[in-house]
């Protein structure tokens, strides 16, 4: 506790009975008048903020009401969902399968998945994406399926963003297994446990707590980066959002549309975040 101490030594003409208490240093508060002044500076600024957000008209709220739960804009918001969670299921059991890959003692499969790691890391997802869209002018077959029919807009989106998020969950997972003792894994070893059980049973189970964290960052981050699927006509939030202020011209509102949506989503993700970290954080010294 910081506070600042005066030390006020006794007089000397003070009679020998005299309290204990009267030689005890007196603690003095230490003022935070600037820490407030700042704090109420900050408010004001906010609350300026927010009345100048509410009452300026061009925002049109009432017209951001009416399309917030519009056919579309909710059809685009689903498939942006699912979208989502289909990516990070793929992509996790990808990246699991590297991560093991990389911490494997086969040098083959080291090398493999550095590789893989290495690559979908250094290129945008926007540029894999595009890639993915025109595969058909290297590939016009596969195992005798045209990829025009074989491959649609949405499948390519599926393929895009499933090999670009398990690089990085690959480093995820493969950061939580580091984070486990190796005495666990050494006791695993000496109950006879083979390595597809050590690491089902006890390797993955406390690597969560160290995995959890950046998963989560992960999945808000795959949830607003499906918007980047609309380049190749995925009808996900943004792009039906798109088709509508084509028509109405209403660019600002609609994207408020977006923007409120995501926001809302992404406030729900963070609260389950919340509780499954608290969940896989029992019995450590930094449970909540």
């Amino acid at each position: 506790m910081s506070a600042q101490t005066e030390i006020h030594a006794p007089s000397p003409a003070a009679p020998p009975g005299e309290r204990a208490e009267n030689t005890a240093p007196r603690i003095v508060p230490v003022r935070r008048t600037g820490q407030w002044a700042a704090a109420v500076v900050v408010l004001l600024l906010l609350a300026g903020a927010l009345v100048s957000v509410v009452r300026n008209g061009a925002f049109q709220w009432g017209v951001v009401g009416d399309h917030l739960t519009t056919g579309p804009v909710l059809r685009g918001l689903g498939l942006t969902l699912w979208l989502t969670g289909l990516v990070m299921v793929l992509g996790f059991a990808l990246g699991t399968l590297l991560a093991v890959f990389r911490l494997s003692g086969n040098r083959v499969l080291q090398a493999v998945s550095w590789g893989y790691i290495w690559l979908f890391r250094s290129t945008p997802i926007l540029v894999q994406l595009l890639f993915w869209f025109n595969i058909g002018a290297l590939y016009p077959q596969i195992l005798g399926v045209s990829t025009v029919n074989l491959l649609g807009p949405v499948a390519v989106a599926v393929i895009g963003l499933t090999l670009h998020d398990a690089a990085y969950a690959a480093e995820v997972v493969r950061g939580g297994i580091l984070s486990v003792e190796r005495g666990q894994l050494e006791a695993a070893q000496s109950l006879g446990l083979g390595p597809w059980r050590r690491l089902r049973r006890i390797v993955l189970p406390q690597a969560m707590r160290s995995i959890v964290p950046p998963a989560g960052n992960m999945l808000i981050g795959t949830l607003k980066g499906t918007s980047i699927v609309s380049v190749i006509a995925v009808q996900d939030l943004l792009y039906s959002v798109q088709l509508v202020y084509h028509r109405t011209y209403e660019v600002i509102t609609l994207l408020l549309v977006a923007t409120l949506w995501y926001v809302a989503v992404t406030s729900l993700l963070s609260i389950g975040q919340y509780y499954v970290e608290r969940h896989y954080a029992r019995g450590s010294a930094g449970a909540r």
